[in-house]
């Protein structure tokens, strides 16, 4: 793990930098691995890949740090790109594959009400979406949506939305 955060840090190739990240996606499958990528500081370093200008890249990245939140140690890690995972959400593609794989680290987390805050100005994105997308955005888009609405301080951001 420690060389894989190494080496994308060390490489520009996206390929690499892809293949890289879905071996760390798929290692934070065990909750083990998540503490260990968490303390090698390999949250920042795959956090940082969500400024790339390859979508593939970013979207590995997205996929990676979906898995990783799946610990609370992570999610307060995590919990400084929700800005700018919404951005890419709202810049990318519609029904991409990026824009998908924004929507469920969203998800993950918005699960507890912690981290609603950061997604308030993207409710109305989230709107648009759920109006415009095809179904497996749409049902990405309610799992966000759902989440927020159980959080009593989201409703009057949900009701005001402009669309």
């Amino acid at each position: 793990l420690q060389k894989l955060i190494y080496l994308l840090q060390a490489t520009d190739d996206p390929l690499i930098q892809e293949q890289a990240l879905i071996t760390l996606s798929n290692s934070a499958a065990f909750s083990v691995n998540q503490d260990i990528i968490r303390n090698l500081d390999g949250l920042s370093v795959i956090g940082g890949m969500l400024s790339d200008c390859v979508p593939k890249v970013k979207e590995k990245a997205l996929n990676a740090l979906n898995n990783l939140s799946m610990n609370i140690k992570n999610q307060e890690k995590i919990q400084v790109y929700i800005t700018q995972v919404c951005r890419n959400v709202e810049s990318a593609p519609l029904d991409s594959d990026l824009q998908l794989a924004g929507l469920r680290l969203l998800t993950n987390m918005s699960v507890t009400s912690d981290y609603h805050q950061e997604m308030i100005n993207s409710i109305p994105c989230f709107l648009h979406l759920l109006s415009e997308g095809t179904e497996r955005t749409q049902i990405q888009v309610l799992k966000v949506l759902v989440n927020l609405s159980a959080n009593p301080a989201m409703t009057r951001y949900l009701l005001r939305a402009q669309v």
